[in-house]
């Protein structure tokens, strides 16, 4: 099953309150909205990609409280993104220093873009659809971010002011000069 795209506008125009409330509502669904406010609907993925996203996250997290230095956050923490989009990557990470500076309200989504984040693209995932979400949170502020592919058995790595980099079959990626240190063992996640 494909997520469900509801182009509300402009019948309706959700305020951030309202998307809010929606989500606050609907807690069984996985929603975005998009800059131009539609609203996306995404089905629960299957227990592979569930497993492997559990492992991304694991990971990240072990990470992020070992360095200290920022939080690391699951699929379920909403982003709103400078553009007026509300995403929910797969996993992502903050700096503390970022955090402080917004001071957010920690009932609500962050009203920024992560400084890192990741797409794990199930089966149910267009890769198109996938990618136009990596450069979304690229335009809108990420330092460095993942599509990883399974299907197709690659790693694309998005950074600023740069081409897209497509690694094929990788055993491990790294957190580069954002995530100091991380290095992700993609053995159990890309096979």
């Amino acid at each position: 099953m494909t997520a469900l795209i509801l182009n509300l506008s402009p019948t309706i125009e959700l305020t951030d309150e309202q998307f809010f409330q929606l989500c606050q509502n609907n807690r069984d669904l996985r929603l975005e909205r998009t800059a131009d406010g539609e609203l996306i609907i995404m089905p629960p993925t299957g227990w592979e990609s569930g497993n492997r996203n559990s492992r991304l996250t694991q990971r990240l997290g072990n990470w992020a409280d070992a360095d200290g230095t920022g939080l690391a956050f699951d699929s379920s923490t909403g982003f709103k993104l400078p553009n007026g989009a509300n995403r929910s990557p797969d996993a992502s990470w903050v700096s503390r220093q970022r955090l402080e500076a917004v001071n957010p309200d920690p009932h609500r989504f962050l009203p920024l873009a992560p400084d890192f984040a990741v797409e794990l693209r199930s089966a149910s995932d267009s890769l198109k659809t996938v990618q136009q979400k990596m450069q979304e949170y690229i335009e809108n502020g990420l330092r460095l971010g993942w599509l990883i592919d399974p299907q197709n058995q690659q790693v694309e790595i998005y950074r600023p002011g740069q081409e897209v980099e497509v690694l094929r079959a990788p055993t491990s990626l790294s957190g580069e000069d954002v995530l100091p240190g991380f290095i992700l063992d993609l053995t159990q996640i890309l096979s």
